[in-house]
């Protein structure tokens, strides 16, 4: 093995190395937001605002546009 091959893998491992620590960094510098969100998409679950229509459909579309009470809180 020549002196060239030597420095051109150890470039190359060093450079991967950069590059795997920089994506590293880059995902624990966004953990915090990711476990905020998930706290958020857990609570939504578990709690629910709207017991009746889980998921927008016409048929929450329909009973709010014709007059009926709408099942929505004011906060929303």
């Amino acid at each position: 093995m020549s002196w060239d091959n030597l420095s051109l893998i150890t470039l190359a491992a060093f450079g991967c190395l950069t590059l795997l620590l920089t994506q590293v960094g880059e995902v624990l510098s966004k953990l915090p937001q990711i476990i905020r969100a998930w706290r958020e998409v857990r609570n939504e679950l578990h709690n629910g605002t709207d017991h009746d229509c889980h998921v927008a459909s016409p048929e929450c579309d329909r009973r709010e546009t014709h007059g009926e009470p709408s099942t929505r809180s004011i906060d929303e």
